[in-house]
């Protein structure tokens, strides 16, 4: 019996042009301006320090700003990016500039799954305070309500089994009671080596060939009351 269910979000619950399209280029638009008008902000101040320590050389504000549009070109998941990130897009969720693009049946599944005591958590390599903002705002009203928690990679790569050991520690869940989705495999695989049970969303087209992981079209697709077997 499934008693939580953690899910991916971009490809999973939001298409991923939402992200590419929507999220990303407005955070990157704004880096320069953001960072110089708050500079004196203590959050803005700590990820330039960890800027500069993940760079691991002396730079100043305008090397700051490049090597994070650096990374956000190269589709890095470094950890005061992703904070800036944040920032910057909880301003846009909150003068209604953003609205997240959810997937219909996403939405109404999570909000069935919490009613019926399944609890639900977030696993993204966007920070925290990114997932928290895309739940509260989306097309389909504040999703925030029905989950228990969000992790991010702070908890560990979205690859590595240790992560999802780590989150079901962290929720005092055993695995086989866990259900992972996304529709990356490879972190399905990670999910499955540390004994938790996986779905594949796979919206768009089916990969060739058996593959280890149960593929689904959608959330409808989804039964966590039933015993999960392996396609």
């Amino acid at each position: 019996m499934i008693n939580a269910i953690v899910t991916d979000i971009e490809g999973t619950v939001t298409p991923i042009r939402f992200v590419t399209e929507t999220l990303y280029p407005y955070a990157r638009q704004r880096i320069p301006d953001f960072l110089r008008d708050r500079a004196d902000d203590p959050e803005v101040q700590r990820i330039m320090r960890e800027v500069r320590e993940e760079a691991g050389r002396e730079l100043d504000s305008d090397d700051i700003i490049a090597q994070l549009i650096a990374w956000m070109d190269a589709d890095r998941k470094v950890a005061p990016l992703k904070d800036l990130q944040g920032m910057i897009w909880e301003q846009g969720y909150r003068d209604g500039s953003l609205v997240t693009d959810m997937y219909e049946d996403a939405a109404r599944r999570l909000r069935e799954w919490h009613d019926r005591g399944i609890r639900l958590y977030v696993f993204s390599s966007g920070s925290v305070q990114a997932q928290k903002l895309i739940f509260a705002h989306t097309n389909h009203g504040d999703l925030g309500p029905v989950f228990s928690g969000y992790f991010d990679t702070r908890i560990g790569h979205k690859r590595d089994a240790a992560a999802y050991r780590a989150i079901a520690e962290s929720i005092g869940v055993a695995p086989n009671a866990i259900l992972f989705l996304s529709d990356v495999r490879q972190e399905l695989d990670a999910a499955r080596e540390a004994g938790i049970h996986t779905h594949w969303l796979v919206r768009d087209h089916l990969p060739p060939g058996p593959v280890a992981h149960r593929r689904v079209r959608g959330f409808d697709d989804i039964r966590p009351e039933h015993h999960m077997h392996v396609y």
